[in-house]
Parts: C-alpha cells; structure tokens; sequence
C-alpha cells in the first residue's frame, strides 16, 4: 500500500508545525520528497491568557512560533503563522468549558482536527495551489493498489497512534491529508531531529491539553467560565451534593463540571473502600461508588462519522474509548441522526459522556463518535 498517494516531486503541501521535533521531521520528509513544502504554524489562542511562568509552553507561543521559524529556516521554505484564534475559540474552547458545565469530559483535539486544523489548513491549501495537507500525527493515510479509496490506518509506533483523535475527518478531508511519521517511531524521529541540526530535536513531549499548558483544568476552567459566563450558565461549578447509588448524601464537592465519569482523586470523601465518580447528574450532583460500579456493557453515540463508506447494517470491530486504553470487541449498530450503539462483549471501564469511541477493524480506523451516554 502507498503511503503519499499520487503526490510527485514537485507538488506544493502545505505543512502544519506547531515547532515541535513531530512536525519538524514530517516537514523535513516532505522537502527529502522533493515537494514544493509551504509551513503554516496555526495561532490557535492568545498566550498571554495562560499563566506567565507556562506562557512558553503554549503551542501558540512565541517560543514556539519561534522553533517552527527556525526549522523551516533550516529547511529552506517558506513559513507562515496564521491566526485561527476566534475559529479555535468557537469550534474547541467554548465548547470544551460548555460540555464540562453540562456533566459531560469533552475531548478537544478530536473537535481542533475535524473543525480547526484540517479544514482550516486545508482552505489555505487550496488558496496557495497545494495538493494537500501534511501534519506531524502518528497516523498512516494508505491507498490500496487497486486504486480504492484511501484508509487511515494505526502506526508503527503504537505507543504513539494519534488515530484516536482523527475520526472526525471527512472522506474529502481525508483524501488530502499526509501524515510522514505513520511508519517512523518517537526514538526515529529525533534521531532524524538530532541529524538535521534542529532545535526541536530534544524538546520535551506536549503532555497536557495546549491551551491549559500548566495542566491545572480545575484553575482553567474556573477562569474561563467566570471570563465568559454566556458559555458555561448554571450551576456546574457552585458545590453540591455527592450521593451513593442508594440516594444517602455522603459529601460535598466544588462543582460538578470539575469532575469526570471514572475520577477517584479530589472527592474529599473517606470510605472503607476507594469511591470513583460513577455518573454526574444534572442536579449538580456526584454519583459515587465502588470501582466494579464503574463497568457498562454499552454505549450510545452521537456525530458518529465514518470515514468510508457509512455502515447500515450492524457490524463487528473493536471500540476505543480512552486514548490509552486497548480496543475492545464490540457489535456497533447503526442508527438514524448520526448515531450508534455500541455493545461490549465484555463490559468497560468508566464510559464517559462526551469522550470519544472509535472504531476500528484490525489497524485500519472506520470512523467513531461522541458518547452520548453509557448503556448497563
């Protein structure tokens, strides 16, 4: 299977680089190709609204602006920095404090590549003649040898597959993206980094949600809504109540839009046995319980979007719902809306509404949704 498609040397791409080592080298191949490589670091959200001493560890910094300079500098082509704060803001970071208001753990770089990052990159794409749109995600775009359609399937290094976040994609969308490190590893990567003389080349792993770089989300979250209360009305984030599955009142937390289906930490309840958060209802109120209170058979999902053809009849494939969590055997029924129902052969662990289930078939990735809600 071809891993570029009918890309030849020649072609003008248009890279993502964040000025990170991933998309460093992802631009660095493009350029070995002999491709006609255009740079775009996206300027996502201000970062001065992130606390000072994190403000460098941003990816919208200067900093970084900065790095992704410099590589592109290296290599010899042109680079842009392009402003996507109020898309970004509308399409991720509203409705990221929104959905926490709502009971709901929203997974924000699914909504930046299906609303933002493709989609946006791709319009600048089409405006400065290039085929396609390449970026630093772990992820192998294939085209069959037949000539079918393409398919994104996991990586090499499967420690880092990014494929989770990517099945928001449209088929459009998916047609002309790239993705160069679909079969390097992280330990490749630098190495290639450390060759070429980049500056990114030892730079530290983004662990936490870009535009929370300092990892408080309680902090972060607190900050926004009180910033912009018309995003996030309601009472989420006064203290309230934390109830057993029985109905007895056995707490109080800060606010339920802090918390997240499966979350034992910050509960401030004592126990004969450790307490998990087993559901959030819409009375601001916690339900607690033990861990094998956390299990569900099933789910339900909503934007359920399928990067092939859409399924109509049900079908058998292995559902993710946490990034770091193996794929489980599952039956996923198709239903009207752009929904799906997923059922386990085995029930899973802390089922999260508003997180994400993929689906996949082997390596290859079919599609997935939103989790709408939990099943027994």
């Amino acid at each position: 299977m071809d891993t570029w498609g009918d890309l030849k040397p020649g072609t003008r791409v248009v890279v993502a680089m964040s000025g990170g080592v991933d998309s460093s080298v992802a631009a660095s191949m493009l350029v070995e190709r002999g491709l006609d490589v255009v740079g775009i670091t996206m300027k996502n959200f201000c970062y001065s609204e992130v606390p000072e001493e994190y403000a460098d560890a941003a990816c919208c910094s200067l900093a970084a602006i900065e790095d992704a300079r410099g590589v592109a500098r290296t290599l010899g082509i042109v680079h842009h920095v392009l402003d996507f704060e109020g898309p970004f803001r509308q399409a991720v970071m509203d409705p990221f404090v929104a959905e926490y208001a709502a009971g709901r753990t929203p997974n924000p770089c699914v909504r930046c590549n299906r609303l933002v990052r493709f989609p946006g990159l791709w319009r600048k794409a089409r405006l400065l003649g290039a085929a396609g749109v390449a970026t630093g995600h772990y992820a192998r775009a294939v085209w069959p040898p037949d000539g079918g359609a393409v398919e994104l399937h996991r990586p090499t290094d499967r420690l880092k597959d990014q494929t989770f976040y990517l099945w928001g994609l449209s088929r459009q969308l998916l047609e002309r993206a790239f993705f160069p490190l679909g079969q390097l590893t992280k330990t490749d990567v630098r190495a290639r980094a450390e060759e070429l003389g980049f500056n990114t080349a030892d730079k530290p792993e983004s662990q936490d949600i870009c535009f929370i770089p300092d990892g408080d989300l309680r902090g972060f979250l607190a900050r926004y809504q009180k910033a912009h209360p018309e995003v996030a009305a309601g009472d989420r984030f006064a203290p309230g109540a934390i109830h057993s599955a029985s109905g007895e009142r056995v707490g109080t937390h800060a606010g339920s839009g802090f918390y997240t289906v499966g979350q034992r930490r910050g509960l401030g309840v004592t126990a004969a046995e450790p307490l998990y958060v087993t559901a959030i209802e819409n009375s601001n109120t916690l339900i607690v319980g033990a861990e094998n209170e956390l299990y569900r058979r099933g789910l339900e999902t909503e934007e359920t979007n399928w990067l092939g053809e859409p399924a109509i009849d049900p079908l058998r494939a292995h559902v993710q719902i946490r990034y770091r969590s193996e794929a489980a055997p599952a039956e996923i029924t198709p239903l009207p809306g752009h929904r799906a129902e997923v059922r386990f052969e085995h029930p899973q662990r802390s089922v999260a509404p508003g997180q994400s289930a993929v689906f996949y078939a082997t390596e290859r990735l079919l599609g997935g949704g939103t989790i709408a809600r939990a099943l027994a």
